[in-house]
């Protein structure tokens, strides 16, 4: 028995799942057109006719990981429990892609003349709602247990950029204890309404 061929959606998301699983396996460095047609079992022109080279390719798979792949966003009804949560599912969940950016992509900053920054940008833009770290504010907001006043968007990034950076550092499972520090050390005191 001859198996379907796959078209549209089916076919491009296969293409994108191989180039991902490329990517992870091989890096930015080993990472071409003709490894990811063989792993997904098509031909180069396939994906010559999406992609027109690898760095778009790569940029493609990984936002396809991003959509595909979301952290959970807990909702307890407490900002200090959902931020430890969030950043729990962050870790576990994205730690394969804080690898791939600090060790894997070099050429590609290279050869694209673009930054880590941009890359994390396409791969947010991918997203078709709010990041995790904005719904689980924006809810916070409406209970009262941030102050608008004093959220800035650094402010408001801070502690997914703070995990990010352990992450990047220690290319291990981030402990609980940096969780519960980014949280109940360093963020809440700096979002908390005054006298709370």
């Amino acid at each position: 028995m001859q198996s379907q061929r796959r078209r549209g959606q089916e076919l491009e998301d296969a293409l994108l799942q191989a180039a991902w699983e490329e990517l992870l396996a091989v890096g930015y460095g080993g990472f071409t057109i003709e490894g990811v047609a063989a792993r997904a079992g098509t031909s180069r022109p396939v994906l010559y006719r999406r992609w027109p080279n690898r760095a778009d390719l790569a940029v493609a798979a990984l936002r396809y990981h991003g959509r595909t792949e979301p952290v959970v966003v807990p909702d307890t009804g407490s900002l200090r429990e959902d931020l430890i949560q969030v950043l729990r599912n962050a870790w576990k969940g994205r730690m394969e892609l804080a690898v791939l950016f600090s060790v894997q992509m070099g050429q590609f900053f290279a050869e694209t003349g673009t930054s880590p920054a941009k890359l994390r940008e396409d791969f947010l833009s991918s997203r078709p709602q709010p990041s995790g770290m904005q719904r689980i504010i924006d809810r916070a907001v409406e209970r009262g247990e941030i102050d608008p006043a004093r959220l800035t968007e650094r402010i408001a990034s801070l502690p997914s950029d703070l995990l990010r950076h352990e992450m990047l550092m220690t290319l291990a499972p981030v402990p609980d204890e940096v969780i519960l520090e980014i949280v109940d050390s360093i963020f809440l005191p700096l979002v908390r309404p005054t006298g709370s």
